[in-house]
């Protein structure tokens, strides 16, 4: 009976690494698409306006692109911990994560929020997506600094779980366009909040049950 648990947790393992490789690549082409430094190209063609009215929005801009690829992985690895990577490796890692969410990804993500596509309903959506980033993974780096590591893990867990929001975001716009075909900037206000809400919700059910 353990063994077939254990059997099952290391598969759902592998499975989960196969997946984020995936998406991973995927973020990662979309990343690769700003590189080098262009502003009339992909998202931002129809960012125009704040483009042209606002010098310091690409600068934002690309401080979130170019490092939220980086947080995507560290964060994978981080969480990862002893089972796959060593202990030096988790807590360098874990530390580069931290940093790059706190100083660049996240501030960056939240002035992007204001100018979000979609309304007031969007904007509110990403704003407050940015601020719970911060607030969780500095929630997490207090727990580590504390060395109250089962808090510190949980809040990682929080964090990571609205890092991948750049996923699910795009997952969830691809199933609702295919299926319903809504207006464009209908789009934006239902991904706006599912992108991230039901990540969250996910990962609290499962700190509640002790899972993770």
């Amino acid at each position: 009976m353990f063994s077939t648990k254990k059997s099952m947790s290391n598969l759902f393992k592998i499975l989960f690494i196969i997946g984020f490789a995936y998406f991973f690549w995927l973020m990662l082409k979309i990343t690769l698409e700003y590189i080098p430094f262009d502003p009339n190209v992909s998202f931002l063609m129809i960012k125009q306006t704040e483009v042209a009215e606002r010098p310091e929005y690409l600068y934002f801009f690309f401080t979130h692109v170019y490092t939220s690829i980086f947080v995507l992985l560290s964060g994978f690895l981080a969480i990862l911990r002893k089972d796959f990577i060593l202990k030096n490796f988790h807590r360098n890692i874990g530390k580069l994560y931290i940093f790059l969410i706190l100083f660049f990804a996240a501030p960056s993500g939240i002035y992007m929020g204001i100018f979000a596509n979609g309304g007031v309903f969007s904007k509110i959506s990403f704003v407050i997506l940015g601020c719970l980033w911060w607030f969780c993974t500095f929630k997490a780096y207090r727990f580590a600094r504390q060395k109250k590591f089962k808090e510190h893990q949980q809040w990682m867990w929080r964090s990571f779980a609205l890092t991948v929001s750049a996923i699910t975001l795009r997952m969830w716009k691809v199933f609702i366009v295919y299926l319903f075909h809504p207006n464009p900037m209908d789009v934006y206000q239902i991904i706006a909040w599912l992108g991230w809400v039901p990540n969250i919700l996910i990962i609290e059910y499962l700190i509640s049950k002790k899972h993770i």
